[in-house]
């Protein structure tokens, strides 16, 4: 808890994101209705948060729809996406910069050429070029949002990997018979954890961001569904009569960002001996 004083940043991100996060999970107990069903009676009514009579407290959509309970619900459906994501493209990235930073040679020459190449190209251009290909299941998107992220950890993870490797005490574990295999899980590994979870951090703001850019164009997940993307691009239309229905998905949006860099800054700050110098 004295760290955490210390380091206020990690603690109102983790604020932030646990908030938002608790909200989406228990989505079933504080949704007032439905968030698909529609009520063509009840269009467009504005929030009762700006004094009107309405009895919904952020408003109607353009079908009658509760927006407090299509955020809600679309936030499950946005974070467990942007989650999964991290997780996979965290386990591909990790492994493939342990394999490319012991062995080296010929395999970490062509590992990190094939990272170069796929840093060659747009984010959002490669994702939307495969989401065109294999559709906008839920696998397919997690598996496009995590091709974008593997590569960062690989390259992390394998720097270190290279630094480490030459230190004493690796060094001796070799030297009294410990395998490659052990020394990579008791020795390496738990080296790299610190720049694993403060890169995990940064990226699920990056991913939340990539999946609502994905849905916003129509390519990620499809109505009448409700996710933050998707409720951007259906207010963009209404922005001059009903701004509510973008406004409120927006900061959803930002909120979850700035907790989730808050939070990596303020890990960054906490884990690296250096800084807490």
């Amino acid at each position: 808890m004295s760290r955490l004083r210390r380091y206020p940043m990690a603690a109102v991100g983790g604020l932030i994101l646990g908030a938002v996060i608790l909200a989406a999970a228990v989505a079933p107990l504080l949704a007032p209705a439905d968030p698909i069903k529609p009520s063509f009676g009840k269009r467009l009514q504005p929030p009762r948060l700006l004094g009107g009579a309405s009895p919904y407290l952020l408003g109607t959509d353009n079908l009658g729809r509760d927006i407090l309970a299509r955020l809600l619900y679309g936030g499950r459906v946005s974070l467990a996406l942007a989650t999964s994501a991290v997780v996979l493209a965290a386990a591909v990235g990790v492994t493939v910069g342990l394999v490319a930073g012991v062995l080296g040679g010929r395999v970490d020459d062509a590992i990190m050429r094939v990272a170069d190449v796929q840093l060659a190209f747009p984010v959002i251009m490669l994702a939307i070029a495969i989401v065109a290909v294999v559709g906008t299941s839920a696998g397919a998107l997690v598996s496009v949002l995590a091709l974008s992220g593997w590569v960062l950890y690989a390259r992390t993870v394998r720097a270190s990997v290279l630094t480490i490797r030459q230190l004493d005490y690796v060094e001796a574990a070799r030297t009294l018979g410990a395998s490659d295999l052990r020394i990579i899980l008791l020795h390496i590994l738990p080296n790299t954890l610190a720049p694993i979870l403060v890169i995990g951090s940064s990226q699920f703001a990056t991913m939340v961001l990539l999946e609502s850019g994905l849905s916003f164009l129509g390519l990620g997940v499809q109505p009448p569904q409700p996710s933050w993307g998707a409720m951007l691009a259906e207010g963009r239309d209404y922005l001059s009569n009903a701004w509510w229905l973008a406004t409120v998905p927006g900061v959803a949006i930002s909120l979850v960002v700035l907790g989730a860099n808050l939070l990596g800054d303020g890990l960054r700050d906490l884990l690296d001996p250096r800084l807490r110098q």
